[in-house]
């Protein structure tokens, strides 16, 4: 099976680029929401869809993904990603109606579930462990680039032509991964009985889709209905992990305190970085009046450091250890956090730009970090229940905190006669909420460093 050699590097960079591709448009579309709300006569509640089903399609898919990588070679999964996503871009840049849009979303969704966890996959078992820190900074690099151009690429193409073109000029992109990924990845044998746990899948994305929607309607009997759905899919879903012989993911590695308090920090990151692409865009185009080019430029400055950020704190975890870069980084994303809550009350353009900027330069010493520290306190054995419930998640809680900002905002909206002050309150209340998940996680975190009990992982 290792007789023939991965071109390490290229190989992460092709999967890469359809990670990178689909948070590109995941936050390019952001800036667009208020172009799609008044095109396709959508309420905020629902155009947040556009981001919320691709998210919930990669939760589903990422644990599907930990099966796939033992059934099939990394070349044809590779090719089965570049594909659907090809068709998903097609799709969208055709689109007549919302409908039809969610539908190429879905597509692109499916593509960076397996695209996502396939990157890591290649990197946790190709990569020597000296070197780790920082090819998993180039792997998350690839995907932090694209918060950094994309509110901008896409406010440039809304505002000079249309948001169709969007996907349209990121389809030669995929045909460089395409080629990147056919010389890179060699087909190498897979010798595996695993078999997949169709029920626990089921039940999985029973609950996803049903805390979703609960999310997303929490004013009408429908969510409530859809939150007893999902609470009934998740007690399946843990029954059968714990009787079936081969669990979906395995969630013993939940028992092991590094573990945990590192994926919650980095769900915590995550949960921001998708919050605040969703907050401050639409806070700018609905209070301040600007359009969605200007919306994109405001949030591209802090985007690129983080974006850049990400090799270097890599590095500086292989060099000096993960404590320093995570706490460090933490309390410098509170700190920008803090600042962007209240520029909301009084908001000042450059302000935003200043302290977005701080919170991005906290989230690139410690994003990376914790998912590299997170995978390194476990055994070989569990590297892939680890990284599967990294990916799912993380997903998993981007939709989460896209569809909880999106209602706390049409809430508010719904709740006010005037809709920029809505806007307003519901931003507050939003931004507010999330600093709160941040100071937790840099509780959790300074408790398991500087605990007397607990030794931290180097």
């Amino acid at each position: 099976m290792q007789q023939k050699k991965i071109h390490l590097v290229l190989a992460v960079l092709a999967t890469g680029i359809m990670s990178f591709s689909g948070v590109l448009i995941e936050t390019a579309m952001n800036v667009t929401f208020p172009t799609l709300i008044m095109e396709f006569q959508v309420t905020t509640a629902m155009v947040q869809w556009v981001t919320t089903i691709y998210l919930l399609i990669i939760s589903i898919m990422v644990p599907l993904a930990n099966y796939l990588l033992k059934k099939f070679t990394l070349r044809q999964l590779f090719l089965a990603a570049n594909l659907f996503f090809l068709v998903g871009l097609l799709t969208d840049f055709l689109a007549p109606n919302f409908s039809i849009l969610l539908v190429g979303r879905v597509l692109q969704g499916v593509s960076t579930g397996i695209a996502l966890p396939l990157m890591f996959n290649i990197i946790l078992t190709y990569t020597p462990l000296k070197n780790r820190g920082a090819m998993m900074g180039l792997g998350t690099m690839t995907t932090s680039i694209a918060p950094a151009i994309g509110p901008t690429y896409g406010g440039i193409l809304t505002s000079a032509l249309s948001w169709h073109y969007i996907f349209l000029f990121l389809i030669p992109l995929m045909l460089v991964s395409l080629v990147l990924g056919l010389y890179a990845i060699p087909t190498m044998a897979v010798h595996s009985s695993a078999k997949l746990d169709w029920q626990s899948l089921l039940a999985l994305g029973i609950f996803f889709c049903g805390a979703l929607i609960f999310l997303s309607y929490l004013s009408s009997w429908l969510g409530w209905i859809a939150l007893a759905i999902a609470i009934v899919g998740l007690i399946v879903y843990l029954q059968r992990a714990k009787n079936v012989a081969e669990p979906l993911v395995n969630l013993a590695v939940l028992k092991k305190a590094s573990f945990s308090t590192f994926l919650f920090g980095f769900l915590v990151c995550q949960f921001l970085l998708l919050g605040i692409s969703f907050i401050l865009p639409n806070f700018l185009q609905v209070v301040l009046g600007q359009d969605a080019f200007i919306a994109g430029l405001v949030m591209l400055p802090g985007a690129t450091v983080g974006a850049l950020l990400a090799p270097f704190s890599g590095r500086l975890l292989d060099n000096i250890g993960a404590k320093k870069p995570i706490i460090i980084g933490f309390s410098l994303s509170a700190m920008g956090w803090l600042a962007l809550a209240l520029l909301l009350k009084n908001p000042i353009l450059w302000g935003f730009v200043a302290a977005h900027v701080t919170y991005m330069i906290g989230s690139g010493l410690c994003y990376s970090n914790l998912m590299t520290t997170g995978m390194n306190s476990l055994s070989e054995k569990d590297y892939g229940d680890g990284n599967t419930l990294f990916n799912t998640l993380q997903q998993f809680s981007g939709a989460v905190s896209t569809a909880i900002v999106a209602s706390i905002i049409d809430l508010a909206q719904a709740s006010q006669t005037d809709y920029q002050q809505g806007t307003i309150l519901g931003s507050q209340i939003a931004i507010f909420f999330l600093l709160a998940l941040l100071l937790v996680a840099l509780l959790f975190c300074v408790r398991y460093f500087y605990g007397k009990k607990v030794r931290p992982v180097q």
